[in-house]
């Protein structure tokens, strides 16, 4: 990984993070903790930095693709989870 790709990595997760940080100035209905921000961070740059790794490394474009996906469907499974547990394991958010 050459640094021009964590910073892509790292610009990007800022700028997702940016969505919460302003819409709990417009609303009372968003309601992030500084833990809440270091779990996301920590989920979207460690997803970032294993998706970057498969692109790379993976030749077989159909293995990307598979491989890419089922990255991203965990992180929207534990994105849910953590923030409404649909699984209800003790992590959820209620």
């Amino acid at each position: 990984m050459n640094n021009k790709s964590l910073l892509i990595i790292l610009f990007t997760v800022g700028l997702l993070l940016l969505i919460p940080l302003i819409a709990m100035q417009l609303t009372e209905e968003v309601n992030w903790t500084i833990a809440d921000f270091i779990i996301a961070a920590t989920l979207l740059i460690s997803t970032g930095l294993i998706l970057t790794y498969i692109i790379k490394k993976v030749k077989k474009p159909i293995f990307r693709i598979v491989l890419s996906m089922t990255l991203l469907i965990i992180l929207m499974l534990v994105w849910i989870e953590l923030a409404v547990g649909i699984f209800g394991t003790p992590l959820s958010g209620h």
